[in-house]
């Protein structure tokens, strides 16, 4: 089918009182290990490109968005193509030509007031090319002369008020916040702040993205979902997936040497990680927050 739209899915998503699950790419193995897992699940997805990916690309953009949209145009579920973690203007320009719907643009390094100037230059260009736009807020630091906090650095969190007059101000289309997990954590170790959770969905309007999922146990992700997390992007735990059975592999077979041997195997076993954490998203969650003791 042809692409669908992260705004799309994220609607159908607080609807249903659910959460769409993004997964970031880089190879060709991670856009068929995504799409097979959601069609294994039955569930529609969002790729992602950062722009990481596109440095590893050598800034070429266009490979990567070509076979995800050749991707989606085969799977048998919705797939939406997402521009992810974008800090250049000039990159974030190429988005519509690529095939992007949306983007995430990350000017949460700056401190407040250039954070939200340039957030609110970019959502006037993207909605003018209909685009959907999510941005991040974290704590931000850059008072007595430290310099600013970054939204996913430790202790960092989103203060509920700051966040509603961040949207408002902005006109962003969804908000990543801090509450308590970290981008490349390689351990499943993070507890999230279910109270300030709360807090937030009650502040905003727009629907609540979680970034750095990777390192969520599945009882918090589920309890993050039921607590109004519309977006869960999930990225580092498919390059453990990935290297862990392609290492497995290589030990087991030492003498091979045909990269599709093992990339088959680094592909399989992304698409079962895919697959099982759809299913954590869309489980009730074992525990209530109260419970939680959050």
């Amino acid at each position: 089918m042809p692409l669908t739209t992260t705004g799309e899915l994220i609607t159908e998503a607080a609807a249903a009182r659910t959460a769409v699950a993004a997964f970031n790419i880089i190879t060709l193995e991670h856009i068929e290990a995504v799409v097979a897992g959601a069609e294994s699940a039955g569930a529609p997805v969002v790729l992602q490109v950062s722009e990481n990916a596109v440095r590893f690309r050598e800034g070429r953009l266009l490979p990567l968005a070509r076979a995800a949209t050749a991707a989606a145009e085969h799977a048998t579920v919705p797939v939406a193509l997402h521009l992810d973690h974008i800090q250049s203007d000039a990159l974030l320009r190429r988005a519509p030509d690529a095939g992007f719907g949306s983007v995430m643009y990350d000017a949460s390094r700056l401190p407040y007031a250039e954070n939200l100037a340039a957030t609110r230059a970019a959502v006037d260009w993207a909605h003018a090319q209909g685009l959907w736009i999510e941005a991040e807020l974290g704590q931000v630091g850059g008072k007595n002369g430290m310099p600013p906090l970054d939204a996913h650095a430790p202790g960092a969190r989103t203060d509920p008020d700051e966040a509603r007059a961040f949207v408002a101000d902005s006109g962003v289309d969804a908000l990543a916040v801090a509450i308590g997990s970290s981008h490349a954590m390689t351990t499943r170790t993070a507890a999230l702040d279910h109270t300030l959770l709360e807090r937030l969905g009650t502040a905003l309007a727009v629907p609540l993205v979680l970034h750095g999922s990777s390192g969520v146990p599945d009882d918090e992700l589920r309890l993050a979902v039921s607590g109004g997390i519309t977006k869960v992007n999930i990225g580092t735990a498919l390059n453990i997936a990935m290297t862990g059975a392609i290492r497995e592999h290589l030990a087991e077979h030492p003498d091979a040497v045909d990269p599709r041997k093992y990339l088959a195997v680094g592909r399989e076993a992304m698409a079962q990680a895919v697959a099982r954490l759809i299913g954590v998203l869309s489980a009730e969650p074992a525990r209530t927050p109260a419970e939680h003791g959050a």
